[in-house]
């Protein structure tokens, strides 16, 4: 005699398609496709424009003030701050209280590029959302605020 399992129930019936982190992943990468197509600086990525609105926002601060604002990892940051610093949009310079630690600003032309994104953000925001009405889009939001609070086990 075979005994039921519950888990065993659960693999037959599991659907990849329908799983969250299939989902977010297609979510994330149609949003990164149409950030793309709405951004108004071609060679700006996502990643670039957190951290550039990171920096802004903050006036001054160092790699590890914008990783732990971005949640992106430490490498992944070094990157990007390497690639805005080579196309001019923020400027690293030692910190005058403390001669080893490096800090970040944006340029003149940081603050204007920052300037002129945010009303394309503010469309690629609302192409993203879709057809989603509303209080879908409060609600997704919310939801997606509640499961980035939740530590990774």
């Amino acid at each position: 005699m075979v005994e039921y399992s519950a888990e065993a129930d659960s693999r037959k019936n599991y659907e990849f398609s329908e799983q969250v982190g299939h989902l977010l992943r297609k979510a994330y990468q149609r949003h990164m496709a149409i950030f793309q197509q709405y951004s108004c600086e071609d060679s700006l990525t996502a990643p670039q424009f957190v951290a550039l609105c990171t920096i802004q926002e903050m006036g001054v601060c160092s790699i590890t003030d914008i990783v732990k604002a971005t949640a992106v990892d430490q490498a992944t940051m070094r990157g990007v701050v390497e690639r805005l610093k080579s196309k001019g949009w923020i400027h690293q310079e030692s910190d005058s209280q403390d001669r080893r630690k490096v800090v970040i600003r944006l340029t003149e032309s940081g603050e204007e590029l920052v300037r002129r994104m945010v009303p394309c953000a503010v469309t690629i925001t609302e192409k993203t959302m879709g057809n989603l009405n509303p209080a879908e889009q409060v609600a997704l939001v919310y939801l997606l605020q509640k499961m980035n609070e939740q530590p990774a086990d």
